[in-house]
């Protein structure tokens, strides 16, 4: 089989239709956006994931990346590959042009990025990591630290990296310990970092580390924070790498997947201190940070959709391959392939209607974004801030969730054959592992959604976007064919049933901010399964206008249909279950320590 097609007609109807692309060629900032280029760039960037990412993925998984004392070597085709990749101008699509990108919508760009992480997870953290070092100094570093370092983490040509944990510090980032002196014109750090995703590597010839770190006279906790910018190597007045920094990478760690992927141990300081600079104003550098952080919680949760594709993919293939027994009421003297048993339907349903909630969830997210930067300041724009800001937890932490389930049941679909490494469907289930992890846990991102995207704001945001799901609801009492009707229903129902979760959490959260944090994972299941939902059945509207008028694929569009068919009878249903679960069992979770765990 191929090891990887690229999706690109659902991947351009959730961009043009669901999305509504038009909506931002509009804007002076994206008018040169049209279904040509969104056309071209999809195109390109599916020959590239197909024909040169996919084929690395498994070198990546079995050879990874290596720790030879002197620094890091990364697997056999890498090297060419990434220099593909550069040289394509992939590296910065949605980063303005004065720095070396294409100016393109997020939304676009998410779309692309969905592919890199399909064809080659591992591959992809790299350029993940770099574009939101990228983000974090336009948004925040002073202008000389953006002519020397932007342009060439834009285009890829050095890569960038998140320093944030330490041994002792985990997510709890009040514990930071790193130190930064100050010396001149810069500070001298040190201090140690692990889980360094890229920290070290042979792909370009410097890296740009982003580090937190405490100034002498910091205050504790996370208040007393500073950002700063340590390169591996110092930077000449040309612009091209000097002297070494004294920053060393001691090992890598071995992991349960993405070996592709160098984490590293890096020790800054050891022979007097590595050189940074300071990002913004002091003791600001977790602010700064979330910039990066929030960047890389969308991609993170990108990853959940290209996961649970990537298994999709390889196990619909052996299930198309696979004979084994006849399905059930099957009467002919052949047995066909196992993809004719009701079970495994179900489960190639499951995945793939999952896969297609998932990325219209994440599409409408990076729409949020686009718009919310792009239109005029106002409350329109503010609108869509929320949107976004409300929709990056459940992104992060549904998707991968989700994402992390498919690729089990892709496993399962191959059964015996899934458990065995050279099918690679294992690979799937043991890179999908760290994505619930990556850049805060699923109860981080929980509890996030319940705190500062729903309570913070009195429910605004959450109830802004309840009701452009109802008042889909109510178009479609007039107007959906009586096909859907069922399926309408059931959105419904999971969408009364989201509503009282959101108030819910506004009460108990007020009240008893446990019994919200305890309820909280649940809450953002229910968030993920509603859009999604709410994404798949407007897909479908769609799809049977344009069967009655005889337009597009009608192939496609009845597969549309059947995917928000089995997602609104399978899954939509939970949403009650969900509810209830934060209702009344939410107290559950509030034992006593001692005598419930022994």
């Amino acid at each position: 089989m191929s090891t990887y097609n690229a999706p690109l007609a659902d991947m351009k109807f959730v961009i043009e239709r669901l999305c509504n692309l038009e909506q931002l060629s509009a804007l002076p900032a994206f008018e040169e956006v049209n279904g040509e280029l969104l056309d071209a760039i999809l195109d390109g960037a599916g020959t590239l994931a197909a024909e040169v990412l996919a084929p690395l993925n498994r070198v990546g998984d079995t050879v990874g990346a290596v720790h030879t004392g002197e620094g890091v070597a990364m697997p056999e085709g890498w090297h060419a590959a990434y220099q593909q990749f550069v040289d394509g101008g992939w590296n910065g699509l949605s980063f303005p042009t004065q720095w070396g990108g294409q100016g393109l919508p997020k939304l676009i760009a998410t779309a692309v990025a969905e592919m890199w992480n399909t064809a080659n997870l591992s591959f992809a953290l790299g350029p993940m990591l770099t574009a939101g070092a990228a983000e974090a100094l336009e948004h925040h570093g002073s202008g000389t630290l953006q002519k020397i370092y932007l342009e060439n983490l834009v285009t890829g040509h050095w890569t960038g990296t998140m320093n944030l944990t330490e041994p002792q510090a985990g997510s709890d980032l009040s514990a930071v310990r790193t130190k930064a002196v100050p010396e001149g014109d810069h500070y001298l750090i040190s201090g140690q970092k692990i889980y360094i995703t890229y920290g070290e590597h042979d792909l370009t010839d410097n890296i740009i580390h982003l580090v937190l770190a405490r100034l002498p006279d910091a205050p504790a906790g996370t208040r007393g924070i500073s950002l700063f910018v340590v390169p591996k190597f110092l930077v000449n007045a040309d612009g091209t790498p000097g002297k070494r920094n004294d920053v060393r990478c001691a090992s890598i760690e071995h992991k349960l997947g993405i070996h592709g992927s160098p984490t590293a141990v890096l020790i800054y300081g050891e022979q007097g201190g590595a050189v940074g600079y300071l990002v913004g104003e002091p003791n600001r550098g977790l602010e700064y940070m979330f910039t990066m952080m929030n960047n890389a919680r969308h991609a993170v949760g990108l990853e959940g959709v290209a996961i649970g594709e990537a298994a999709y993919q390889k196990a619909l293939w052996f299930a198309r391959e696979r004979v084994q027994g006849k399905p059930v009421g099957h009467t002919g003297k052949d047995t066909p392939a196992i993809i004719e048993h009701p079970d495994v339907k179900r489960m190639l349903l499951g995945m793939k209607s999952g896969v297609e909630a998932m990325r219209a969830v994440a599409y409408l997210c990076a729409l949020a974004f686009d718009l919310g930067a792009a239109l005029p300041e106002g409350e329109q724009a503010a609108r869509y801030r929320r949107r976004g800001d409300l929709l990056t937890p459940v992104v992060k932490g549904w998707c991968t969730e989700f994402g992390q389930e498919l690729a089990s049941v892709g496993v399962q679909i191959h059964g015996g054959m899934g458990f065995i490494e050279e099918t690679g469907a294992a690979q799937f289930l043991r890179d999908a592992r760290i994505t619930t992890i990556y850049e805060g846990t699923t109860g981080i991102q929980a509890q996030d959604l319940v705190g500062r995207k729903t309570m913070r704001d009195g429910g605004k945001a959450a109830n802004e976007l309840l009701d452009e799901i109802r008042a889909d609801l109510a178009g479609w009492a007039q107007s959906a064919p009586a096909s859907l009707k069922a399926e309408i229903g059931e959105l419904s129902a999971a969408t009364t049933a989201l509503g009282r979760a959101v108030q819910w959490v506004l009460k108990e959260g007020a009240s008893d901010p446990r019994l919200a944090a305890a309820g909280s994972v649940s809450y953002l299941k229910l968030w993920g399964i509603v859009v999604g939902g709410w994404q798949l059945l407007r897909g479908a509207a769609l799809a049977s206008a344009d069967l009655a008028a005889n337009a597009g694929d009608p192939a496609f569009a009845r597969a549309k249909i059947a995917s928000a068919r089995f997602f609104a009878t399978q899954v939509l249903p939970q949403a009650d279950g969900l509810a209830r679960a934060m209702e009344i069992g939410s107290a559950s979770v509030l034992v006593d320590t001692a005598e419930a765990f022994g």
